[in-house]
C-alpha cells in the first residue's frame, strides 16, 4: 500500500516526530530557519499533507500548486498564516493545536505584566552594568500589580486563564469580548465593559484576540491615546493588532507608562526596530508556548490532526470543519 507523502517545514519535538513512523512517507526541513519559499512551494506540490508552522504562508498560490493536498495541519492555535478560505474552497482541511498551550500562554502575559509593572528587565540591567552602588529610596519604582484593574481584549480559553491568574493578585478585571463569558463573571467577578471603558479604566491591557481585518490595527494611535498615562499594554497574541509605529510614540512620549510585547509584526523583530530601544518596553521573542510539555503536546496533536484528516477520520481540533460536513 502507498503511504500518503507529508511534507514538515521545521522539525519539530519527537513526540510528534515518532507518531509519523510507519504511517506516512515524510520529509522534513531540517535548517533551524522558515523553509525557503521556492522549496516549501515545489515539496507542497506533491504532498497529501503539510505540517506548517506559524512562519509558513499557506496562501492561495501555494495551493493552486497542491491538486493532491488533503490537509494542513499548523503547530499553532493562531491559523493567520492559512488562507483559510483559500484551503476551504480547495477541499483542504485546516487544523490548528488549541487548548494545549493555553497555561503556557497565560503565564507568559502575566510575566510580561510583573516584568513591565516592577521593570525587571531595567533591573538586571542596571544591576549587570554596575551602577548599582547603594540602595535608594526612589530606585527603579514601578507600578503595583495587586489590586489593579486589568482589561483583558479577547475572553477565550487564555484570556480567562490570564483572568484566574489575576485574581491572585485581586486585580479587578473587566473584559472586551463578542459575546459574555458568564461562568468568568461568576467565577472570577470579571465584568464585561465597551471598549471605551477598557481603554479608559484599566491599569494594564492583555491581547488576547486572533487576528483578523476586525483587529488588524486595533490598538493605533487613538485607541492608545485613550489609555491611562499609567497603564501597561501586553500583547501575546498576534503583532500585527497592535500598530507598532503608534505604539512607539505611546510610549516615548508618554502616552502610555510602558509595554509588555511577545509578538511583532515582523518576526524575527529586526535589530533597528524602534521599539527596541525604549526601557520601558519589554520584550521577548515569541516565547507564549514555550515550555517543554506545551511544545511537546503541540507536536502530538498536531501530527494527530494530520494523521485524522489523512486516515479519514475527524481530527480534534478543525478550523474549517465545513470542509468533512460537506464530504
Amino acid at each position: 500500500m502507498t503511504l500518503p507523502k507529508v511534507y514538515v517545514t521545521r522539525r519539530i519535538q519527537d513526540s510528534g516526530m515518532k507518531l509519523l513512523d510507519g504511517r506516512v512517507e515524510y520529509e522534513v526541513w531540517e535548517e533551524d530557519r522558515p523553509v525557503e519559499r521556492s522549496e516549501l512551494l515545489r515539496k507542497a506540490a506533491a504532498a497529501d499533507g503539510l505540517l506548517a508552522t506559524l512562519s509558513d504562508r499557506i496562501d492561495d498560490e501555494l495551493l493552486s500548486l497542491c491538486p493532491g493536498l488533503k490537509v494542513v495541519s499548523n503547530y499553532a492555535v493562531g491559523y493567520d498564516n492559512i488562507d483559510v478560505r483559500a484551503a476551504t474552497d480547495r477541499g483542504v482541511v485546516v487544523t490548528n493545536t488549541p487548548d494545549v498551550l493555553t497555561a503556557a500562554t497565560a503565564d507568559i502575559a502575566f510575566t510580561l505584566m510583573l516584568a513591565s509593572a516592577r521593570r525587571l528587565v531595567e533591573g538586571n540591567e542596571f544591576l549587570r552594568s554596575g551602577e548599582w552602588v547603594t540602595w535608594q529610596p526612589n530606585l527603579l519604582l514601578g507600578a503595583d500589580v495587586s489590586g489593579a484593574v486589568l482589561g483583558i481584549y479577547g475572553m477565550g480559553k487564555i484570556g480567562q486563564a490570564v483572568a484566574r491568574r489575576a485574581r491572585g493578585f485581586d486585580m479587578e478585571i473587566q473584559y472586551v469580548n463578542r459575546s459574555p463569558r458568564e461562568e468568568a463573571e461568576r467565577e472570577l467577578g470579571a465584568r464585561r465593559v465597551a471598549f471605551e471603558e477598557l481603554l479608559a479604566r484599566s491599569d494594564f491591557i492583555s491581547i488576547h484576540c486572533p487576528l483578523s481585518d476586525e483587529t488588524r490595527g486595533l490598538f493605533n494611535e487613538s485607541t492608545l491615546r485613550s489609555m491611562k498615562k499609567t497603564a501597561c499594554l501586553i500583547n501575546t497574541s498576534r503583532g500585527p493588532v497592535v500598530d507598532q509605529r503608534a505604539l512607539y510614540r505611546a510610549c516615548s512620549e508618554g502616552w502610555i507608562a510602558g509595554a509588555g510585547l511577545d509578538v511583532f509584526d515582523i518576526e524575527p523583530v529586526p535589530l533597528d526596530e524602534p521599539l527596541l530601544t525604549l526601557k520601558n518596553v519589554t520584550t521577548i521573542p515569541h516565547l507564549g508556548s514555550a515550555t517543554v510539555r506545551t511544545r511537546e503536546s503541540m507536536a502530538r496533536l498536531a501530527v494527530e490532526n494530520l494523521l485524522a484528516a489523512l486516515e479519514g477520520r475527524r481530527p480534534s481540533a478543525v478550523v474549517n470543519p465545513e470542509v468533512l460536513d460537506g464530504r
